[in-house]
């Protein structure tokens, strides 16, 4: 099967690392396997054909816990899609699942990489992120 989109570009439009202080630092350290990962997918239309896809990836400890560390991420992909599409579905299938599956082996290197430099080193994600799933489920 031809793909009916095709990836221009990517690069990080954002990325976040806070740990505000060395308590926290410590505290976080020892508590960082409870944290949850959380990802968000938005797009704008650029111009004819061309979608702006941002995955957003957040890794945080549950809110009311005060002594925490923030880490955040904005991967944007640059998208061009292929004229014969009109279909909503279709659209947003590539939106939401396509593009994030390609570009999330890249996405999660980058991301862990962010979390070693940050003084975290050794956290790997239990699961894999599996966006074809994730759509399925949303479209129930």
């Amino acid at each position: 099967m031809t793909e009916n989109y095709k990836i221009i570009g990517s690069f990080i439009k954002d990325m976040s690392s806070e740990t505000p202080d060395a308590p926290t630092y410590i505290f976080v350290r020892d508590k960082i396997s409870k944290y949850r990962l959380n990802i968000d997918i938005n797009s704008r239309a650029v111009k004819d054909g061309i979608i702006e896809v941002n995955t957003i990836i957040k890794f945080s400890d549950q809110p009311e816990i005060l002594k925490k560390a923030h880490f955040e991420i904005t991967y944007t992909s640059i998208v061009k899609v292929d004229e014969k599409v009109s279909d909503k579905k279709e659209m947003e299938k590539i939106i939401l699942c396509d593009v994030p599956n390609k570009i999330y082996p890249d996405l999660e290197r980058i991301f862990l990489n962010l979390l070693t430099d940050s003084g975290y080193p050794g956290i790997k994600f239990e699961k894999k992120v599996d966006f074809t799933e994730l759509y399925k489920q949303r479209a129930n």
